[in-house]
This record gives C-alpha cells, sequence and structure tokens, in this order.
C-alpha cells in the first residue's frame, strides 16, 4: 500500500507542478549570468524584460532559451523513477538542473557572441546545431551520468509498470 501511494503522490506531482514554474525559475538564473558574464568579457550592456540590449541589439529569451522543457523533462525522469526517495530525488533534480543550467548559459554566451560579432547566418547554423542536436543529447548524458553517480536501478516508468504487473492478478492470467 506504501507503493501506491508513493506511486499517486509522484503522479500527482507531476501533473501539478506547472511547466511555467520552470520559466519563472530559471529565467533570471539563466539571465543574469549571462548579462554578468558578457559585461565581463566586455560586452556592456543592460536587460530590459526578456532581453539583453548589447550595441544596440536585443538578444531576446524566448522561452525555448530558457530550456524549461529539459528541466521538466528531468523532473519526470526522477519522479517516475521507482525506489528513490524524497532527498535522492531532490539531490538528482538539483545536480541534473545545475549541470543544465551551467550548459544553457555557456550556449547563450557562444550564440550571443556570434550574434553580436558575425552575422545571422552563423548563428542561425550554429543555433539549430544546438537546438536539434546538442540539446536532446545532453539531457540525455546528464541523465546517463546521474543514474551513474546515485547508483539508481530502476528505469524510468519501467520500472514501476513491471512492479505493478507482477502485484496483480493479470500475471496469473497471462
Amino acid at each position: 500500500m506504501k507503493y501506491i501511494y508513493n506511486l499517486v503522490i509522484r503522479a500527482f506531482l507531476a501533473i501539478l507542478i506547472p511547466f511555467n514554474l520552470f520559466l519563472f525559475i530559471f529565467k533570471p538564473l539563466t539571465i543574469y549570468p549571462v548579462y554578468f558574464i558578457l559585461n565581463i568579457i566586455g560586452y556592456k550592456g543592460y536587460i530590459s524584460f526578456d532581453s539583453l540590449v548589447v550595441n544596440n541589439q536585443s538578444l531576446i529569451f524566448a522561452p525555448a532559451c530558457i530550456a524549461a522543457a529539459a528541466y521538466y523533462l528531468l523532473l519526470l525522469l526522477v519522479l517516475f523513477t521507482k525506489d528513490l526517495s524524497i532527498k535522492k530525488s531532490i539531490i538528482i533534480f538539483l545536480s541534473g538542473s545545475f549541470l543544465i543550467l551551467i550548459m544553457n548559459i555557456i550556449r547563450i554566451i557562444i550564440l550571443s557572441i556570434l550574434v553580436l560579432n558575425y552575422n545571422y547566418n552563423w548563428f542561425n547554423i550554429i543555433h539549430m546545431f544546438f537546438w536539434y542536436i546538442v540539446s536532446g543529447a545532453y539531457v540525455a548524458f546528464i541523465w546517463i551520468l546521474l543514474v551513474y553517480l546515485f547508483k539508481i536501478k530502476s528505469i524510468p516508468i519501467y520500472s514501476d509498470l513491471k512492479y505493478l504487473y507482477n502485484k496483480s492478478i493479470l500475471k496469473k492470467y497471462l
């Protein structure tokens, strides 16, 4: 019964935690470090709402730039991994989020320097490379790294389904 209670809580958390919460939390955690680092390396500018203005060019931080989907995917992987304690789940999520944040800041700085110093063609090429290839592979890499570091034995969703099947009456008849 404790397992079912735990599974229901995890499912409700996955449903109740809104995607926009990740935008709200990670937008300032992304924009301000980019702003400070660009200022340190000589690109003086200022923050205006959802953009950074440097040399009269607005670098707009669209929701996709914040990588909220990556944080949300990480949360779902953590929530739907069987047998993780609350403490371990929080540590795993925070560790993974930190790694995603660092890479995202580096990505945005590289793209900002490209758009400020070169033409939009180079920006678009590198941006699409990050968007289609690096971002998905990086989140997968982070999950694999976290599984290794925290010695996670369960497979998200599959381990829960396997456990439920083994406890169900379906197993007796199939």
